[in-house]
């Protein structure tokens, strides 16, 4: 999916650093991504649920708080105040963009920070929480133990994911004085809350506070033994497909929008996660399936291998070759199945005096109907007619050239 990077001004003239994922073609609806306490809006949860979510026509905006990541600024000199001021000035950007926020979309405090800033931005439909703690302040049992050094001095430098932050009083002050309970309460937005009944960071109990406080339409969906940060692939791919399907009940399009379609006669693939090998296939506009690898070879194995792709091509094709020529002749065949395997044989397998590895396609058809044995054998040899069987079987030329 296309990224699209640039830059926005906070209501503090810093200057904020951004990326918009956008769908490579139809745009469904649009996602304001609020990132975790201290990280970045480039970690791995980040861009896998952005990138998967522009896959399925949804527009994501996410981008670093101040004083993080790519951003301007002190973060020693932020607070939950400055983070609802910049996810306004985010909302703002993206209209800019020409993208209007549907969606609200936080992980972790960021989540904690998308219900508090939902009243700001009144043309989003949707709320969802990864991760989310129910009060704000939760953040601070990460440097509990510097709350009193923080309190004499008035700042503290912590820990946090390896990296050293400045904690001032202030930050303290200013993050104990927000609960979510009336934002909850007047939200009027649909609100999905994820969580991980194992998080480890902000436990479950959060989540179940945050799903009582609210009012309908609520939802909560557990992401099962996922960690605090989603850092498996397959965790942020569920988290999106879950998040894409769920708002379909509250904004205006009614299934999950598939990746946007390939010119006719053109197969268009594109990847999901460039750690992984899933890939989003559309044949035309019209059509779409996915391609991956078992886990066994480190895909996640949620669609065909492409060599399964190749032997459908096969088995579909012998069977509407079939079909078609019994429709013409009038004869009763009733059911057709193909079951097509493939591997790799040494060529002096199955002719002499070679020695170099070819692929091998094994057919087996089965026919249904009152048949004679002439008509089936007579099916049995048109099988070899079949487009595909012919292109697989004689020599082919692939041209390959680098696009724009």
């Amino acid at each position: 999916m296309p990224t699209e990077k640039f830059t926005f001004k906070s209501s503090q003239g810093h200057t904020l650093s951004a990326r918009l994922d956008i769908p490579d073609g139809p745009h469904v609806a649009s996602a304001l991504f609020a990132h975790c306490f201290t990280c970045s809006k480039d970690i791995p949860a980040a861009r896998r649920i952005s990138q998967r979510l522009a896959s399925q026509g949804i527009a994501v905006l996410r981008f670093d708080f101040t004083g993080l990541g790519h951003s301007d600024g002190e973060f020693a000199n932020t607070g939950f105040s400055t983070n609802l001021e910049d996810l306004k000035a985010a909302a703002q950007a993206l209209r800019h963009q020409g993208y209007s926020p549907d969606i609200l979309i936080g992980h972790s405090l960021g989540g904690a920070a998308v219900i508090a800033v939902a009243g700001d931005i009144p043309e989003a439909k949707a709320v969802v929480t990864i991760g989310a703690p129910f009060a704000p302040g939760h953040v601070t049992e990460n440097f509990g133990h510097k709350k009193t050094e923080i309190a004499e001095i008035g700042q503290a430098e912590v820990c946090l994911g390896g990296r050293p932050f400045t904690i001032k009083q202030s930050f303290l002050t200013d993050i104990a004085q927000y609960k979510l309970d009336a934002a909850l309460k007047s939200l009027g937005k649909a609100l999905l809350v994820l969580h991980a009944p194992r998080d480890a960071i902000v436990s479950v109990d959060n989540a179940a506070a945050l799903f009582t406080a609210a009012k309908h339409p609520k939802s909560f969906v557990t992401l099962d033994d996922a960690n605090h940060l989603i850092t498996n692939p397959k965790d942020a791919e569920y988290t999106a497909e879950v998040i894409a399907s769920w708002v379909t009940r509250y904004l205006d399009f009614h299934t999950p929008a598939p990746p946007p379609g390939a010119p006719e006669g053109i197969t268009r693939i594109s990847e999901t996660d460039p750690g992984g090998f899933l890939q989003d296939i559309m044949s035309g506009p019209d059509h779409h399936s996915l391609a991956d690898e078992p886990e066994a070879y480190g895909g996640t194995n949620k669609g065909m291998s492409p060599y399964g792709f190749v032997s459908a091509g096969l088995g579909a094709c012998t069977s509407m070759t079939l079909r078609m020529y019994a429709r013409r002749k009038g004869w009763p065949l009733e059911h057709i199945s193909v079951d097509v395997s493939h591997d790799k044989v040494h060529a002096q397998d199955a002719r002499a005096g070679a020695s170099e590895k070819i692929d091998r396609f094994q057919r087996i058809i089965k026919l249904r109907g009152p048949l004679s044995d002439e008509q089936r054998q007579t099916l049995l040899e048109i099988a070899d007619k079949c487009p595909v069987h012919r292109t697989l079987e004689r020599s082919n030329q692939i041209e390959t050239r680098l696009g724009d």
